[in-house]
């Protein structure tokens, strides 16, 4: 597990801590995310106010998106962008969206991306037990060739979702920079080839 530091919209991708696990390692495992959180947040330069949450956004993939976590990034007021997957109580609630409330994606320059979606489910679906102020964001999109369909896609569309509890901006912004993820993904790229 790695965890990187992007300075600004084209960070740099400097690795900050990471953690060897066993290959039979679970990808939902909430201690070795706040572990590999606390190195890396331990690697950035301290503040007197210790105010580093509104300037630090945590982003994960779907694996960080466990009660867990997300507690732990709220009690510490972080701000967060985590992959979250849809159950299919969820999946179905993005039937009820109106059609008017879907926006939109943004492609990687910020404009349309054809054949993209984005809309809010927050106050369509139970998430009792989850921090305060979680906001759940839905993408639909038409899959790319030869992708497979999961059973909780929705009408030949394929759904991803994130949390967050960033209250501003829109969805479009909010969803594209989730989506941009770490200038650097793995540390096996060499260089110029990370993404």
């Amino acid at each position: 597990m790695l965890a990187f530091v992007d300075h600004g919209e084209h960070g740099t991708g400097e690795l900050l801590s990471f953690l060897l696990r066993p290959g039979n390692t679970g990808s939902n495992t909430a201690v070795d995310h706040i572990l590999v959180t606390r190195q890396a947040l331990a690697q950035l330069p301290f503040r007197a106010s210790g105010a580093v949450g509104k300037k630090v956004l945590i982003r994960t993939d779907g694996a960080g998106g466990t009660h867990a976590f997300l507690q732990y990034l709220t009690a510490r007021k972080l701000s967060y962008s985590v992959g979250f997957t849809l159950t299919d109580a969820m999946a179905e609630a993005v039937d009820d969206i109106p059609e008017d409330l879907w926006m939109p994606a943004l492609d990687s320059s910020g404009g349309i991306r054809v054949g993209a979606w984005v809309a809010e489910l927050t106050g369509l679906v139970q998430l009792s037990g989850w921090p305060a102020g979680v906001r759940l964001v839905v993408r639909k999109e038409r899959p790319h060739p030869g992708a497979q369909l999961r059973l909780t896609d929705r009408d030949g569309l394929r759904l991803t979702a994130f949390v967050t509890n960033t209250s501003v901006g829109s969805l479009q912004t909010l969803e594209l920079r989730h989506r941009r993820g770490p200038v650097a993904k793995t540390a096996s790229d060499p260089p110029g080839t990370r993404v």
